[in-house]
């Protein structure tokens, strides 16, 4: 039986602390959203859902809500098959100016949040974006197409273009070809990359605090604006559901990437 190194034990204990670190947030809002007192108080002094009751009876709490949700969807259908496209593109072509397109793509990753959301909001009050629906939709596209971006070449990388030069060779077009057989083998991919831009539009809180207003006003910032005015464990209940949410998305786009992996080798061994 071979023991653990030194070095072996002291990354468990430092990935295993910085788990902890992690995870203490959640584990302390969790039970305060299900607080009977009036205010935020850890541990509660005893159980109750009226801030769930608070939340769901709350018509201004609803509005963000529908707000969070339309963006979400909105720039997952956006998102997704502008990123697939594009990494597609990029992994097809070999001139150096697709090398630049995919470091453009993959700057809102990289610039810090507070400048882009400076930028945009600028860019906004100019043509007049400020406040608005489209406004929204388009500055979370644009955070969103990363994530789709990262995740379809990740696809791409274990598909044998062979197989679309085949479809190719027997008549189909590219973009035929593209339908028919690459997007059923990387479709994985691509559900998982719409996921997470699901998950980014819908926690962005940074640039909602600049562009959104009146009545386009999505959860991250109302849930700012109530903490300045009154701090109650309903802000609680509604983090802990938005990670919940959060956290069985990423699973299920998990889930997806390793049925698909498990599809091909399976295929594979077939072969």
């Amino acid at each position: 039986m071979m023991r653990a190194s030194p070095a072996r034990i002291a990354l468990y204990v430092i990935s295993a602390l910085v788990l902890v670190f992690l995870i203490i947030p959640v584990l302390i809002i969790a039970p305060i959203s299900f607080s009977s007192a009036r205010f935020l108080t850890f541990p509660p002094p005893s159980f109750s859902l009226r801030w769930y009751q608070q939340y769901f009876s709350n018509s201004a709490w609803m509005q963000a809500t529908r707000v969070t949700l339309t963006v979400a969807l909105l720039t997952v259908v956006i998102a997704t098959p502008f990123g697939a496209a594009a990494a597609y593109a990029i992994s097809q072509s070999k001139l150096r100016i697709m090398r630049l397109i995919h470091m453009a793509l993959l700057l809102p990753l990289v610039v810090p949040i507070i400048i882009t959301a400076v930028g945009i909001f600028f860019v906004y009050a100019k043509v007049g974006l400020v406040a608005t629906m489209p406004g929204l939709v388009l500055a979370n596209v644009m955070l969103g197409l990363p994530y789709v971006v990262i995740s379809v070449l990740a696809g791409l990388q274990s598909f044998d273009p062979a197989q679309e030069m085949v479809a190719r060779s027997l008549g189909m077009n590219r973009l035929r070809s593209f339908f028919a057989v690459t997007l059923p083998q990387i479709k994985s991919s691509v559900v998982a990359g719409g996921i997470f831009a699901f998950i980014s539009a819908m926690d962005e809180t940074i640039i909602a605090l600049f562009i959104s207003g009146g009545q386009y006003q999505p959860l991250t910032k109302r849930m700012f604006t109530a903490l300045r005015d009154e701090i109650d464990p309903t802000i609680a209940a509604i983090s802990t559901l938005m990670t919940a949410a959060s956290f069985m998305l990423v699973l299920a786009a998990t889930a997806r990437q390793k049925g698909n992996a498990y599809g091909k080798s399976l295929a594979n061994d077939a072969l």
